[in-house]
């Protein structure tokens, strides 16, 4: 979106990412003129569209799920479309089971001030059959499990669509950052009503910088946190894509006008009247929620994930041993790694605006604000001069810890499911405040800031007698760099696309 001048007054340009360079429109909304262009970074979209192609012939016949996916991606890209890459989408979640996955398009919000428009990416990775066992398992009893989450059965969905649920190792990832698990497609009406697909990233859970002590930990707690951090983020994971955002219902007006639910015999778990909002025909979840609708949902999947940690069957799954009457080690080092989390997220919030820059973060951070409100010493923040040490007391986590965690799990979700966005929004804001000691903790936790986790990727090309080649990279700033040097050399996989870089982020984007 630009803002420009056109005969003295000024227009607002919503530039649409396309290969085809199409006439656009004019618009007028509350005397503001909106011009919609078609043909941002023409180049890309265009190569992007030919190499999708050529990938068609390779589709088995039988399998028209995925031709379809295919299709509906090359006219997307072609036009910009959003409705044929939600039909892409559509399919994609139809495509069960595939031995190779891969995901394309503006998918993601999260670097959007306004949590709108989608940042690009894309991925391939291959299956991992051994690891997807375990998350079949989950998927199979992901309706019991759900119905162990704090809110009644009004507001969990009527039917749980069971997704594909497997774990992936990425063969490349092309974005601003590497997610250790995905859930996905984001546009709500198909997660509600069609399904979706979780994935996790195993090479990138599995992927680890080199050992060095673990800031703001005790000394007692270093050793046990290096040992299961890989395992119970693994947990983590599995849990917060599927049972996480896979659960939760939005109470809705359909476009006939009627409801899918109950108005008469639904009643609002805290007030215990008739439910007064909800969502009217055309509205959507992030529509009615905002800039704060994507780290609002990130911290409902991410408390799901720690409440649901502590059930001892899940953590059989994945092979680890509980009771219900004592903390495991894995369960114990999850939510450890939660409430480490929220004090380093600290560093994604900026004081002069009050702004978080990261939803993950601002999530993190408001289930730490929740676990140091439930008191009874749950979780501790020490300070001697510079020094910050969180402590998890682990004899309090089955009673305090998931006590306050189910009263909070139950008013995001209620608040989601009504569409009460005062109500939602009042609460979320209390705990993603930052107060005045928190500011302190801040300026300590940057001065401690470690440097973000660089992922050395390969590249692929084919050979001379059409074979394809994968060739690596080692995990150092010198092998990051060979590795972008490779992709975007003259002769390399995305030779022709070089010239068109120096144009990229530049406006007006004729050239790009």
């Amino acid at each position: 979106l630009f803002k420009a001048t056109q005969n003295g007054e000024t227009v607002y340009q919503l530039w649409i990412a396309s290969a085809d360079r199409q006439e656009g429109a004019m618009h007028v909304f509350k005397d503001v003129k909106i011009e919609v262009k078609y043909g941002d970074h023409a180049p890309f979209m265009c190569e992007l569209a030919n190499s999708i192609e050529k990938a068609i012939k390779y589709v088995p016949r039988e399998n028209k799920d995925r031709m379809v996916m295919l299709r509906e991606y090359i006219k997307a890209f072609k036009s910009g479309s959003i409705d044929c890459h939600k039909n892409s989408q559509r399919n994609w979640v139809y495509d069960k089971g595939p031995p190779v996955e891969t995901n394309i398009g503006f998918i993601e919000s999260y670097r959007d001030p306004f949590g709108v428009r989608g940042e690009f990416e894309g991925f391939v990775a291959v299956v991992n059959r051994a690891q997807s066992e375990k998350f079949q398992s989950l998927v199979d009893n992901a309706t019991k499990f759900i119905s162990m989450l704090p809110w009644n059965s009004d507001f969990e969905k009527d039917e749980f669509l069971r997704p594909d649920f497997t774990s992936l190792d990425v063969l490349c990832f092309a974005s601003s950052g590497i997610p250790a698990g995905i859930n996905i497609p984001n546009y709500d009406d198909i997660r509600q009503e069609e399904g979706f697909k979780n994935v996790s990233l195993g090479n990138v859970l599995s992927a680890q910088p080199p050992a060095k002590p673990i800031t703001f930990l005790a000394e007692e707690d270093q050793a046990l946190f290096k040992e299961w951090q890989g395992r119970s983020f693994e947990v983590q994971v599995a849990i917060h894509e599927l049972l996480g955002h896979g659960s939760g219902k939005l109470l809705k007006e359909g476009n006939d006008g009627a409801l899918n639910f109950d108005k008469d015999k639904v009643k609002h778990p805290f007030t215990g009247k008739s439910i007064e909002t909800f969502y009217k025909s055309g509205e959507t979840w992030d529509g009615k929620f905002g800039a704060e609708s994507s780290s609002y949902e990130e911290c409902r999947a991410e408390s799901v994930g720690i409440f649901l940690s502590c059930v001892p069957e899940i953590l059989a799954l994945f092979g680890h041993t509980a009771s219900t009457e004592e903390v495991s080690d894995v369960t114990y080092v999850n939510w450890l790694i939660m409430v480490r989390a929220g004090l380093l997220s600290l560093e994604y919030f900026t004081p002069e605006n009050s702004k978080w820059r990261q939803a993950h973060m601002q999530a993190r951070y408001a289930i730490l604000r929740v676990l140091l409100e439930a008191g009874e010493g749950l979780v501790s923040i020490s300070r001697k001069e510079e020094e910050v040490v969180i402590s998890l007391d682990r004899s309090k986590i089955l009673s305090v810890g998931r006590k306050a965690m189910a009263a909070f799990l139950e008013k995001l979700n209620v608040y989601k499911a009504t569409a009460d966005v005062e109500e939602g929004i009042r609460m979320y804001k209390h705990y993603t405040s930052v107060p005045e000691d928190m500011l302190e903790l801040r300026n300590i936790v940057l001065a401690k800031k470690e440097p973000r986790k660089i992922f050395v990727q390969g590249v692929t090309c084919l050979t001379s007698d059409g074979q394809v080649d994968f060739k690596e990279f080692e995990a150092t700033p010198y092998g990051m760099i060979n590795s972008f040097k490779e992709r975007y050399s003259a002769d390399g996989p995305l030779g022709s696309l070089v010239q068109h870089l120096q144009h990229c982020g530049q406006f007006p984007p004729v050239n790009n």
